[in-house]
């Protein structure tokens, strides 16, 4: 060994002593991985998690983190990209080929149809948003070039539920590939992968994705989403075109949803609870027509929720008379104090929106504006009365 300093900090012999635990993972930052010869590197695959190539084709972090999602999924295998958003294009990029069509549901997440308006479109794949509540609308527009029917429960923004399991039956019965964007179940309100029907029976979707920026990091400073599957094939498709497209994710990132998962199911169950303590109140009050909330009877698909779980996010949606004006609205939500403006959901911090549905929808079911919450971890009496005082405006 070198005696120059320079040498032997970079090359010094003691290696820490194996059989270290601790409750948090340790994090393994690398782009470059040694190999002990050259038969180690050329033995290697980076298609499996039976050892290490590159830092971007996965750490002992990254495989923890994604064997845990996999795991809270029900799933068997989860590829981990940059965000949510990124987690939906992978999907489409590896599955559709110029000439193909992919179904949407109309109150899909807004990111996801313009990918479909623009990119999809230049690419040559074609497109149709579909009614999410009427299977029978889904079934009469697959055709021969469908190759993929994304699914999302429940819808953005305003809410509605779908019945999962009869959109993926309707799918599965056709050939068809099934996608869901299960970011609000987060793998705790159901089960993507075992959906009971109506008459006996389960289906399962073929992949389904999360903004894991949401619900398993919970700290709004986190962003980062995961593909999760169950069958073989189907995720070495996935993860070709995750390998080609260079998809990688920050390891301190991974370590913050790595410390965030174990305290989950509480976080939902807590923020569920104060989701429906809000949005009930908002049921009582005058000055909106309609409170957009799975869990509650009355909210469209409110059944279909029911039949399937008994979990929701705490996240809801209400549709202020049609009396007030957007502007009157816009001082509602800039009155509120502890509900800050910003997009994103499930964080410490409640958050408030507001949207005009014209626009937003093929044939907007309701008029008036929307708001939407995202209630966080404040006392449910203070954000109540934060949103009594905002109302004096109205």
């Amino acid at each position: 060994m070198s005696k120059d300093p320079r040498t032997r900090l970079i090359h010094h012999p003691y290696v820490p002593p194996a059989g270290f635990g601790a409750p948090v993972v340790g994090v393994h930052k690398a782009s470059t991985v040694f190999f002990a010869d050259t038969a180690a590197l050329q033995a290697r695959t980076w298609k499996e998690k039976t050892g290490y190539t590159y830092g971007l084709h996965g750490t002992p972090t990254t495989f923890m983190l994604e064997e845990r999602i996999a795991t809270l999924e029900g799933g068997l295998q989860t590829l981990l990209v940059p965000s949510g958003l990124a987690a939906l294009s992978l999907v489409d990029m590896a599955l559709l080929r110029s000439g193909d069509e992919v179904l949407i549901p109309d109150n899909a997440y807004g990111p996801n149809k313009e990918l479909a308006r623009h990119e999809l479109a230049a690419w040559g794949i074609g497109h149709r948003f579909y009614d999410p509540m009427d299977a029978g609308a889904l079934k009469a527009m697959i055709g021969p070039a469908t190759r993929l029917v994304w699914l999302e429960a429940p819808g953005s923004v305003t809410m509605e539920f779908p019945d999962l399991a009869e959109l993926t039956r309707v799918a599965r019965d056709a050939g068809v590939l099934t996608a869901l964007d299960n970011t609000w179940g987060t793998g705790l309100a159901f089960d993507a992968f075992d959906l009971p029907l109506s008459e006996g029976g389960s289906v399962a979707v073929d992949i389904s994705v999360q903004a894991l920026t949401k619900y398993a990091s919970g700290g709004g400073d986190v962003l980062m989403g995961s593909v999760t599957t169950r069958e073989e094939a189907l995720h070495l498709r996935l993860k070709l075109c995750h390998m080609r497209m260079g998809w990688g994710v920050g390891l301190n990132d991974v370590e913050f949803v790595l410390r965030s998962l174990p305290t989950l199911a509480l976080r939902y169950e807590a923020q569920d609870w104060a989701g429906r303590r809000l949005a009930e109140w908002w049921a009582t009050r005058p000055e909106v027509t309609h409170v957009l909330h799975p869990a509650l009877p009355g909210s469209p698909g409110h059944e279909h929720w029911r039949r399937l779980s008994t979990k929701a996010a705490g996240l809801f949606s209400v549709v202020f008379d049609e009396k007030y004006s957007q502007a009157q609205v816009h001082a509602f939500v800039d009155a509120l104090r502890l509900f800050k403006i910003g997009f994103s959901w499930a964080g410490p911090v409640s958050l408030v929106v507001p949207y005009q549905l014209a626009g937003m929808r093929s044939q907007p079911t309701w008029k008036g504006t929307l708001v939407r919450f995202s209630i966080g971890f404040e006392a449910v009496e203070d954000l109540l009365a934060d949103c009594e005082q905002a109302l004096e405006l109205l």
